[in-house]
């Protein structure tokens, strides 16, 4: 295992989509380790390292609300970007008033996590990518509130607050007890492939509100 972080993660909002609902927008009753992933990108990225999610704490009881939002019901083309790069003529947007829609999202309300990651070495890694010029790197930014993005709980508009825990014995303990299974959740995405991009699932069994992803089995 590389070097370990571990941070505290809240907001009043997220959602975290359930990739089987079609229309109407669900949350996962938990932060997903992709979305773990993404706000710990958001602090510090580079392709020289790839972060690893190893525990998630669910700090506050887990509550839903339902919203409606405005969305645009279509995604900018890639084909049609790759066809106006080349002289195409065509338009190189989306409009709003005519691909407005408004939707239901059941999302969920006052979260807060801990995440305990780590980083490894990637084969783009140079002669100078050595991991405590990363780690030092990464625990400075979070100190200091350096982002490369805003960190987000699942969707842009639902920001988070980001914190550094120091000492691993100062993790809240959570008021979540038991054993929950919470079924089958995205564990992440698989690019290598840019036009076949293949989602990873695995089982989520939480223990006294504590997800536990070291040695999960992850199936497509």
């Amino acid at each position: 295992m590389g070097y370990g972080i571990t941070i505290r993660v809240c907001g009043p909002y997220a959602l975290f989509t359930r990739p089987e609902m079609k229309v109407e927008r669900v949350s996962y009753d938990v932060i997903t380790p992709s979305a773990a992933r993404g706000i710990i990108e958001a602090v510090y990225w580079k392709p020289a390292i790839r972060w690893v999610i190893d525990k998630i704490h669910v700090l506050r009881e887990i509550q839903f609300t339902n919203i409606r939002r405005n969305e645009v019901s279509e995604k900018t083309s890639v084909d049609n970007a790759l066809q106006v790069m080349k002289g195409a003529q065509k338009p190189l947007f989306i409009s709003v008033v005519d691909s407005r829609q408004q939707r239901a999202s059941m999302v969920l309300k006052d979260v807060e996590y801990v995440i305990e990651a780590h980083f490894e070495m990637t084969d783009k890694a140079g002669a100078e990518d050595t991991e405590e010029k990363h780690f030092n790197i990464v625990l400075r930014r979070l100190h200091q509130g350096q982002r490369f993005h805003a960190p987000c709980l699942g969707t842009r508009e639902f920001g988070a607050t980001v914190e550094p825990i120091e000492d691993k014995r100062m993790i809240p303990k959570s008021p979540l007890t038991g054993a929950r299974d919470l079924g089958w959740m995205l564990y992440d995405l698989d690019f290598s492939n840019p036009r076949d991009i293949c989602p990873k699932f695995f089982k989520a069994q939480m223990l006294d509100g504590v997800l536990d992803l070291t040695g999960v089995e992850v199936r497509q």
